[in-house]
C-alpha cells in the first residue's frame, strides 16, 4: 500500500478510490479501500499549533469521505466477506 501524510492537500484522497493508499496523521493511518475507509491507530490533538494542524488534515480527510458517501445511492449495510488464512509461502 503506498503510504502518504496528508497536508495542504498535497496528497490527492479520493475515498474508496482504490485498494492501495495509505495517509497517516499523526499516528493515524487513514487507509482507502473499495468498499470501505479504515482508520486505525491514535491521533493525539493537542491544544497548540501542530493539534490545529493534526486536526483540519483529520477533518479534510473525513469530509471527502462523507461527500462521497452523500452522492452515492447506498445500501443499508455492505457484506463483508471472511478471509481465510493461507499458508506462509517463506516457511
Amino acid at each position: 500500500m503506498t503510504q502518504n501524510r496528508a497536508k495542504d492537500n498535497e496528497i490527492s484522497f479520493l475515498p474508496f478510490g482504490n485498494e492501495s493508499q495509505v495517509i497517516t496523521v499523526g499516528s493515524l493511518q487513514v487507509e482507502n479501500r473499495l468498499d470501505r475507509v479504515s482508520l486505525t491507530g491514535n491521533l493525539d490533538i493537542t491544544k497548540d499549533k501542530l493539534g490545529l494542524e493534526k486536526a483540519l488534515e483529520l477533518m479534510g480527510l473525513l469530509d471527502g469521505v462523507v461527500q462521497s458517501l452523500q452522492r452515492e445511492d447506498l445500501s443499508e449495510t455492505i457484506r463483508y466477506e471472511p478471509t481465510s488464512p493461507i499458508k506462509n509461502p517463506f516457511n
